[in-house]
């Protein structure tokens, strides 16, 4: 049984520690900040290196093993697993790049980078699990802050690369090999499962805005920063106070239960009193005659482990402690099995299958496209993407919440919306028009953020908080699929190709993806019609989870 921690204020400290742990978890963000001294150094081809992408991508999102560990073991476990992951598998390919142990494999160097990004999802689903059930009640929220600071983390590591490790790839390396495990041990004693609020808080709403607004001005200031660097020649000092500045931003939000120490609420402390007091006397006016046995009093705690018997379940029953055991209605807690029996469930994954599977492709193969088109300094095109993805994972949170409890609506609806927009966006890659590559670069960063904060709440929702961390892990398969299909059998083959012809390694000019781009517009357009049926189908779901304006816990998720 996993020790629960009371009071109000260990769920904003855990957040506060979930920030740094989901910046950390965007390491795979990294792969285009050294990629290029891969294909340099170890003389690799670009069809090499887009497979190399494509492990960056099966390692960050394959995390079936962390969503089953999370279940029976606590955060702390998972996170030091994700630390020895990243610590072994970027030192792997430090020793490589740094020419400290030459000709290793490429195998070899495939799995190590599967194995380093993997500690993306060890870190992410413990952090995102952990915290969804400590706020139950605003879990797209909660997935848009966390996944919200998780696309800003590239632009964040953008922001280290230059100013503290002087541009250098090995460098990097060392310092995921090394630093992020260091913060993942520091900060795994704060993660922990606290008692859930189902009560409606006002203060809630604020707290939250505040880390919202914070992770905006973040999110501006490193842009701001990252284009400063690179239009202006920055000396070691400056860089060094834009970084710290940087990391005081990145504490804003542990504001909270620092104010809550200092500023306890007379609220919280009565409404806890209250609430025990007509506990007990309820208690005392409905004794039951017979006591139940201990083996019911858990069962259906998502905060517990569902490992119960037979004979206690029928115990259980005997005792009318429970009903007789049932298939769980959408918007209960679902085993994985349950689920994926389910169509609602294979319908949520083509549909992030095809957003995030296509929006991978470019972000993999960003640095090529951007020389393609004849931009010769690629970071400021990283930041901006890392940034826009940061403002739909937010946005997409903060929107999806405020619609679906004003009006009950899926919020499968955004990813439709988006998903339309990203066929634009392809169009205008393909075009090659002058000054739209930075314009279709910022639009498909906030669509692909919207994907990802849309699926985490919407697979909650549908299939409850008991099993999520394996349910949430299978959806984000969608892309390392992708990846593998679209960029690695598609994009990389077509760019190689394209290459060939011009008897160069680097192919130039608009024709490197346009073929690409036209099929992932073509993708984008089945993942929008696969998404209207998909909202057809759960609208009566949510209009009976939101039907009072607020999300209410159904009343039997158990089984």
């Amino acid at each position: 049984m996993v020790n629960v921690k009371g009071g109000t204020r260990p769920p904003w400290v855990g957040l506060g520690a979930a920030v740094w742990l989901q910046i950390a978890s965007g390491n795979a963000y990294n792969f285009p900040l050294y990629s290029h001294s891969l294909k340099s150094v170890l003389g690799f081809n670009q069809q090499q290196l887009t497979m190399l992408g494509v492990a960056n991508d099966i390692g960050e999102n394959v995390g079936l093993i962390p969503g089953l560990v999370c279940n029976k073991f606590p955060p702390w476990v998972v996170l030091l697993i994700g630390s020895f992951s990243c610590f072994f598998g970027y030192g792997v390919l430090w020793l490589s790049l740094s020419q400290t142990v030459q000709n290793l494999p490429y195998w070899m160097l495939w799995i190590a980078l599967c194995v380093a990004t993997n500690s993306s999802a060890w870190f992410s689903t413990t952090v995102l699990v952990t915290n969804m059930r400590n706020f139950p009640l605003s879990r797209g929220t909660v997935a848009g802050i966390l996944k919200g600071y998780g696309g800003l983390s590239a632009a964040v590591y953008t922001e280290v690369y230059s100013a503290l490790l002087r541009n250098s790839s090995s460098k990097l390396l060392l310092f995921l090999a090394l630093g992020v495990p260091a913060l993942s041990l520091l900060m795994m004693y704060f993660i922990r499962p606290c008692t859930p609020s189902l009560g409606e808080d006002s203060s809630e709403s604020y707290h939250f805005l505040f880390v919202q607004v914070a992770s905006i001005v973040l999110g501006v200031y490193v842009l701001t920063t990252t284009i400063l660097e690179d239009v202006f020649s920055l000396n070691v000092l400056v860089s060094y106070t834009l970084l710290i500045i940087m990391v005081v931003l990145l504490m804003a939000p542990l504001a909270i239960p620092v104010k809550m120490t200092f500023y306890p609420s007379n609220r919280g402390k009565l409404g806890v009193s209250d609430v025990s007091v007509q506990d007990n006397s309820s208690a005392e006016n409905s004794e039951p005659l017979l006591t139940p046995l201990s083996s019911s009093a858990n069962l259906g705690s998502f905060q517990e482990g569902d490992e119960i018997s037979e004979v206690d379940m029928l115990l259980a029953e005997g005792e009318g402690a429970v009903k007789k055991k049932r298939r769980p209605r959408r918007g209960e807690d679902f085993k994985f099995t349950e689920a994926m029996v389910k169509a609602d469930f294979w319908l949520l994954f083509l549909v992030y299958f095809f957003g995030v599977g296509s929006g991978v492709t470019v972000l993999n193969n960003l640095a090529q496209i951007g020389i393609a088109q004849g931009l010769h300094d690629t970071k400021i095109l990283l930041s901006l993407f890392s940034f826009c993805n940061f403002v739909g994972r937010l946005g997409g949170g903060v929107i999806s919440e405020y619609f679906v409890r004003l009006k009950a609506v899926p919020r499968t609806v955004w990813m439709t919306c988006t998903q339309v927009v990203m066929i634009i966006t392809y169009l205008l890659f393909a075009s090659a028009l002058n000054g739209t590559l930075y314009a279709a670069t910022a639009l498909l960063g906030v669509c692909y953020g919207v994907q990802f904060t849309t699926m985490v709440p919407t697979a909650s929702e549908l299939f409850g908080l008991k099993h999520f961390g394996i349910i949430f892990n299978f959806m984000s398969l969608g892309n390392p699929l992708g990846a593998y299909l679209f960029s690695g059998l598609l994009a990389g083959y077509l760019y190689d190709n394209e290459a060939a012809k011009q008897h160069s390694a680097t192919c130039l000019g608009p024709d490197c993806f346009r073929v690409t781009f036209l099929i992932l517009a073509g993708v984008c357009g089945l993942g929008t019609v696969l998404s209207i049926v998909l909202t057809m189908r759960i609208r009566p779901v949510y209009q009976m989870l939101y039907a009072g304006g607020s999300f209410r816990l159904p009343q039997s998720s158990s089984h």
